[in-house]
Parts: structure tokens; sequence; C-alpha cells
């Protein structure tokens, strides 16, 4: 089981740093950021744009891998996406990967004046939009005329440092997505259940997150893919309990993801009030205790 982090880009740089560069000496072994214009409860506060800041903490850290959770269709375009990720790979010496998702219907869905589309369109624009991704960081030069998305001779030079590209790690939790992930993903990534449940307990959330496997695999076998050469992340705090109060509690939150085939656990980096309230020195004893 390896364990990552979420630090969400509400910092300005001078404080930033420093959690970044911690979050590397603490072990993690990735680290990421949310991806959006505006998010939930903190939509009126400071917020600053995940590439950027992901750019940032590249140049202040060595080791640690470094991610998006997730760049989605709601205001990005495949071509504009691949040169920050081509960038971003470059100056992080090959240690980003995209995390990729079909968005919510929050804040980001409708910011650029459009109306939120329909779960069908979501799920069809979502698919097109990460197959035109993955042929923009793959090929020199492309020109795609989709249902959603077009691109009139798009270059990508000089490519990205890790071949044929970046890693994607792709969000998902119904049958549609997953066939996304079969195709395109090199991980998977889920919050859990996605009927509106809060707070739900690590039992629960291995069993509903093993439910979810299950649709993975069946959309691996339909491609011919074997499952296990995709790393399985889960993504704890938004719905699923991060188990943060002791480090057993910790340990058994974890261990019962690995029993379920999780591969990855990330965390969110404590906040002084909510979301993701907690001690600073609390959440370094409950990691240290799974990575020191």
């Amino acid at each position: 089981m390896r364990l990552g982090v979420v630090i969400l880009p509400e910092h300005p740089w001078t404080e930033a740093a420093g959690i970044w560069r911690d979050a590397e000496a603490l072990g993690f072994a990735h680290a990421w950021t949310y991806d959006h214009l505006a998010w939930g409860s903190l939509r009126d506060s400071s917020w600053f744009g995940a590439f950027p800041v992901l750019t940032a903490a590249a140049t202040v850290t060595s080791r640690i891998r470094l991610g998006t959770l997730v760049a989605s269709p709601n205001f990005r375009h495949p071509l504009t996406l691949s040169r920050e990720v081509t960038a971003l790979d470059d100056v992080s010496l090959g240690r980003f990967d995209l995390g990729i998702g079909a968005g919510g219907r929050g804040w980001d869905a409708t910011i650029l004046g459009q109306e939120p589309w329909s779960p069908a369109e979501r799920a069809s624009r979502f698919a097109e939009f990460v197959e035109l991704t993955d042929r923009l960081l793959v090929e020199r030069e492309v020109t795609w005329t989709g249902r959603y998305y077009r691109c009139n001779e798009g270059r990508s030079y000089p490519g990205c440092r890790q071949q044929p590209r970046v890693p994607f790690v792709v969000a998902a939790t119904g049958p549609s997505a997953m066939k996304v992930v079969a195709r395109f993903g090199q991980g998977w990534v889920t919050t859990g259940p996605a009927d509106g449940a809060r707070n739900v307990a690590p039992s629960e959330g291995a069993r509903a997150v093993a439910v979810q496997r299950r649709l993975l695999e069946q959309a691996c076998e339909a491609v011919g893919r074997d499952p296990s050469t995709l790393r399985h992340y889960v993504l704890l705090g938004p719905v699923l309990e991060q188990g943060l109060s002791t480090v057993d509690e910790f340990s058994d939150t974890l261990g019962r993801y690995e029993e379920s085939g999780v591969t990855d656990c990330v965390v969110h980096w404590p906040r002084a009030s909510e979301p993701f309230a907690g001690e600073r020195s609390n959440f370094e004893r409950m990691v240290l205790s799974q990575v020191g």
C-alpha cells in the first residue's frame, strides 16, 4: 500500500512551498492538488491554479510524484491541457501523473456560462476528451473532428519525458467511465460510493470499492486487459472517512482498503478549519506510523 496526499491549492507560495517539501520529507509516495476553478465551501476563499502550483512544487521536490485530482472537460480542452501536461512532465523530470475525470455538477460545470451537461453527455464527452488527450500526448501532429472537440493540426513537440506519455489516473465509479479506465488508464481512482453519502466508514467504503473494482475487471476483460496492470487509488476525505484519529484507526482504515484490492490511499493535508480540519502534529504521527 502506497500513501498519497492532497494539498489544496489555497496557500500563497511563500507558505505552500514548505508544505510540499514537508509532504516529500514525510515519505508520501505521491502528492496531488485539485484542478478546479472554484470548489465547494471554499469558493470565496484563496484558490490558485493547479498546474502552476504543481509546477512550482516540482521545483522544490525531487522524489515525490505529483498529480491532478482531477483535470476534467468542465473547463479544459484536450489540446491546451496536453501542452500544460507536457511542460509539467518536463519540469518535474518525469514525476507527473495526470489524474483525469468527467467532472461533477459543481461550480466548474457552469462557471464558463454553459448549461450543466446531462449525465449521458458528460459520459460521452469524457470518453472523447480522454481519447483525444491521449493522442495529443503520444502523436506529434493531430487533426481531430469529433462530436464535442476539434483540433486542426495540433502539435505536441517535444512530447512527454515519460514515454509514450504521462500515466493517466482515471476517475470512475460506473460502467461507462470504467471503459475509459480500461482503454487508457495506468491507474484508476475512486472517491467511493457515488450515491451522495458522506463520512462513509472504512468497512462500508471497502465493500463499495470492491463492487466498483468488479466493474473495472469486467471492463478490462472486454478489451483484453489484465486489471492487475492498473494501480487502484482511493481518495479518502470527501466521501470516505480518513481514519486519522488514532494510529490504530488509520492502520485499520488502510488495511481494509488494501484487502479490497486497493494499491494506493490518498488523504488530505490537514487544514485549520473544515473541510479536512486536523492537527498537523497528529497528522504527521499517523503518516509516519505507516511510511516511517
